[in-house]
This record gives C-alpha cells, structure tokens and sequence, in this order.
C-alpha cells in the first residue's frame, strides 16, 4: 500500500509540473514581445555611463528588477484573488505613465534641440558621478516596474483558472525568466564595444577575429544610439497598447478600423499585423502628451 501511494504521489507531482511547463511555455509567448520593449528600454536607460560603471549599474538594475517582481507577484495573485476588477485601472495607470516619460522624452529633446542640447544626459551633467549614476538607475528601476507589472498581469492572466499553486509557481517563474534574459542581454549590449576592442587589440590584421573586433566596434555605438528611439518609441507603443486595452470595446474598435481598409490591404498578412501595432503607437502619442499638458498645467498652476 505504501508503495502504491508513493506512486500515485509521485504521478501527481509529475502531473502538476506537466502543467506548470506548458503554462509557463503560454505565458512565455504572450509575453515575449514585452521583453523586446523592456530590453530596448532597459539597455537604453543605463547607456551613458562610464564604461567601467556599465556592468555594476546594469546588476544594480537587475536588482532593483528582482525587488519590482518581489512585490508585484504577490500583490498580482492577492489582487487577483481579492479584487479582480484592480488589475485594469491599475494597469491603465501604468500604461498612461509609459506614455507620459515617452512624450516628455520628445519634449526635452525638442527643448534642447532649441536650446543646442542634445540629450537627457547633458541635463544630468552638472550631477557628480554618484548622484549621475542613481537618477539613471532610478529611472531604469521606475520603466522596469510598469512593464514587470503587464509582464506579471499577462501571466497570471493565462492561469488564473488554474490552481493557487500553479499560478504562483508559473507567474515567478516568467518573472524569474524575463529578469535574467532581459538583464543579461542589457549587460551584453553595454558590454559590446569592449568586446570588439579587446578582439582587436588580441588579434592580427586581417583575420577573422579582427574584422568580427571591429564590426563590434563600429556597431556598438550605432546599437546604442538607435536604442535611445527604439526605447521612446516602445513606450508609446506598450503604454498605448495597456491604454486601448484598458477600454471596454476597444477591441471592437480596432476590428473596425481594419475593415474600412480595402479588401486587397485587410488581407495582407504584414497590414494585419502592422495596423494594430500603429493604433497601439498613435493612442500612447496622444495619451502621452494629454497627460503631459495635464501635468505641465498642473505645475504651472502650483507655481
């Protein structure tokens, strides 16, 4: 008898981490096109840094990251147990505040193109190398929290029909997943162009390993520069996306807007899949810059 319980135990554990994987491989999917947004983000946020700070802001971040998802886990499955009907506002907050740092990163940049600046670095530049060093892990902490929380929310979204023990064991492990992927990919792309110096500087002209040094090199700072647009630009598109699906109907909506387009283009593949990532970018530019006016009143009433 004891033998047989044994295995119907031991059947059930192997049951319950069947389960577990495929809801992780689900979750894992629906989340992965934030990981790209986080990523591009992310390794934008903690450029600008001296090169040999790179990898110790990145592991600060991380950490930071690690401290989001220690809150925001168990307070997804509380909420989610107790008042499901928090998670939208709560996400339409995050989403319009994505939105808000992606028009006031427009807003500076038109300034300081006006005023022959260049960037939200050269704001910081009067800070020593301390304080420069916390405003950019403060933000890069702050950006992490609002996408861990859609991260965690899409997540539990695909098991929360399944038991509390599934649930929190598929939920940490996605956090677990997109906090070190995320994180060491960022530590990668920072890292880049000491890479290509060091196999230049280890190689002789004309082979392999000193062509693949010096792509790395020109490349590098090519990644990072695109990376700053890429990351103002994936705001908008994930602080729109949280804001439209935020909205009851907007479904429906978008569905519309696809079938006023003409037969030849609702049929393509590519504007199907496009149209709606252009909807996602055009609601988070406006949602953006209404909660920029709102705010810049608001201080100037204050003042």
């Amino acid at each position: 008898m004891a033998g047989l319980s044994l295995i119907a135990l031991l059947d059930d554990i192997a049951s319950v981490l069947d389960d577990v994987a495929l809801m992780t491989k689900v979750a894992a999917k629906k989340t992965a096109g934030v990981l790209g947004d986080d990523l591009a983000l992310n390794a934008q946020q903690v450029s600008g840094v001296s090169a040999d700070r790179e990898l110790p802001v990145v592991w600060k971040v991380a950490k930071g990251s690690f401290k989001n998802k220690a809150i925001l886990v168990p307070a997804a499955l509380l909420i989610s147990a107790v008042a499901p009907w928090l998670i939208t506002p709560l996400l339409l907050i995050g989403g319009l505040f994505l939105c808000f740092e992606g028009a006031e990163k427009l807003h500076h940049a038109k300034s300081a193109s006006e005023n022959e600046g260049s960037s939200d670095d050269d704001a910081l530049a009067h800070l020593s190398v301390e304080d420069f060093e916390n405003q950019k892990v403060k933000g890069a902490i702050r950006t992490d929290f609002i996408l861990s929380a859609e991260i965690i929310v899409i997540a539990l979204g695909t098991v929360q029909i399944e038991s509390l023990t599934t649930q929190l064991t598929v939920v940490s492990l996605i956090a677990l997943l997109m906090t070190v992927g995320v994180y060491g990919l960022v530590a990668g792309i920072v890292k880049m162009d000491d890479v290509g110096l060091y196999l230049v500087n280890n190689s002789q002209t004309k082979t392999i390993k000193h062509y693949l040094g010096s792509g790395l090199l020109t490349f590098a700072p090519k990644l990072m520069r695109s990376l700053a647009v890429i990351g103002t630009v994936a705001m908008f598109l994930v602080g729109g996306s949280i804001v439209l699906h935020s909205m009851p109907g907007s479904h429906d909506v978008v569905h519309a807007l696809l079938t006023m387009l003409p037969d030849m283009l609702a049929q393509n593949a590519i504007v199907a899949g496009v149209t709606p990532i252009l909807i996602d970018g055009l609601v988070g530019l406006l949602a953006g810059f209404i909660v920029l006016m709102l705010v810049t009143g608001i201080q100037k009433l204050r003042s």
